[in-house]
């Protein structure tokens, strides 16, 4: 099942305290960055993001859920209706975060 649009923009609504949030789809569903760092997604219409130290911490009663049939477990994010929390999560988890990869020329 794919991610909507509505959701997509509460999502967004909810993080637009954050400033540099950006997102990309993908297969129907949504990647989304802070800071041009990938800290999650949007699938099946459930907020999911990367389990680093800092999420598990701020989340230790989390489910682990995949993403898609094969993928790697994500945090699933239930507090979507704290903007200050989410703020704070996406803050903690940002230096934790790969930088992203340099493209290169042709």
């Amino acid at each position: 099942m794919a991610s909507d649009k509505a959701y997509l923009t509460y999502v967004l609504e909810q993080l637009s305290h954050l400033e540099e949030i950006t997102y990309r789809s993908m297969m129907g569903e949504f990647l989304l960055y802070y800071r041009e760092r990938l800290f999650g997604g949007i699938f099946d219409n459930r907020l999911l993001v990367k389990p680093v130290p800092s999420a598990l911490q701020m989340m230790p009663k989390a489910l682990q859920e995949q993403p898609y049939p094969g993928a790697a477990g994500m945090l699933l994010v239930e507090q979507m209706d704290d903007p200050a929390f989410l703020r704070e999560l996406i803050d903690a988890m940002y230096p934790e975060l790969p930088e992203p990869k340099k493209k290169k020329r042709k």
